[in-house]
């Protein structure tokens, strides 16, 4: 078969990456020092990998993350109330293999939603699928998903989803409608698939975040008893970081 008409093959049958391996080797003068298994072996792990990365990128797009973070960047100062064997544990993601929850609480800017986002992040690196929601802007998009009539498509993605990021719980206490919303995506996802929620209030405070005590009970029955538990303290990091640029640029003034 004529070199260039088999490039071509390979595109039209989009293995794009096998199809550059071969170009490349056609141009590299000692290839004919390789066997024809070694040369095929080089061609077929390029196409996987670059379906692999492909992948990857697909599925943190998707997860529509707020921040750039990853496990490896965590930050163990001591004060913030991180337990470093416990986040070392978690960064395998067995928790999602098993079908458990994280819930992560902390005042204002203690970095609960870069550990959750980091979270997810490690969860695309391993095959899963995720999803980052500010739960506010989540509960207004459900709502606007009804009058649309997208309700139904929008629960059914979340509840494929592997791990859902619940961000800001409780920043506004929900009505009936919203909490048995929250409860019905709750109820599809308990001992299936994964959540992440992310609060200033601690667990304890959570049954006021709901008007209807019944539902409270309800929701947080399916939140709390499945779920790891990171309780951080200390300064917000916020303001640790512009602590930080001031005194580099004061030294840099001297």
């Amino acid at each position: 078969m004529l070199r260039y008409p088999m490039l071509e093959q390979l595109r039209n049958l989009r293995l794009h990456a096998m199809a550059r391996c071969l170009e490349e080797q056609m141009n590299t003068e000692d290839i004919g020092s390789f066997s024809f298994e070694d040369r095929l072996g080089m061609m077929v792990d390029r196409e996987m990998v670059d379906r692999e990365n492909r992948r990857l990128s697909r599925r943190l797009s998707r997860a529509n993350l707020k921040v750039d973070a990853c496990m490896e960047d965590m930050d163990y100062r001591a004060g913030r109330g991180l337990d470093r064997s416990l986040m070392m544990s978690l960064a395998s993601c067995r928790w999602i293999h098993e079908r458990r929850g994280i819930l992560i609480t902390g005042p204002t800017g203690a970095g609960k939603t870069w550990i959750a986002c980091a979270m997810a992040h490690k969860a695309c690196l391993e095959g899963y699928t995720a999803l980052y929601k500010r739960l506010p802007a989540f509960l207004r998009e459900l709502d606007a998903a009804r009058d649309t009539g997208t309700y139904d498509k929008l629960m059914r993605t979340c509840g494929k989803t592997d791990l859902i990021v619940l961000d800001d719980w409780g920043l506004e206490r929900m009505n009936q409608r919203q909490g048995l919303t929250i409860l019905e995506l709750l109820e599809d996802r308990y001992n299936l698939r994964s959540t992440v929620v992310a609060s200033q209030i601690p667990p304890e405070k959570w049954h006021e975040t709901i008007k209807d005590p019944t539902l409270a009970d309800a929701v947080l029955d399916r939140l709390i008893h499945n779920s790891y538990r990171i309780d951080l303290k200390g300064d917000s990091m916020r303001k640790r970081t512009a602590v930080s640029l001031t005194e580099e640029s004061e030294d840099g003034q001297h």
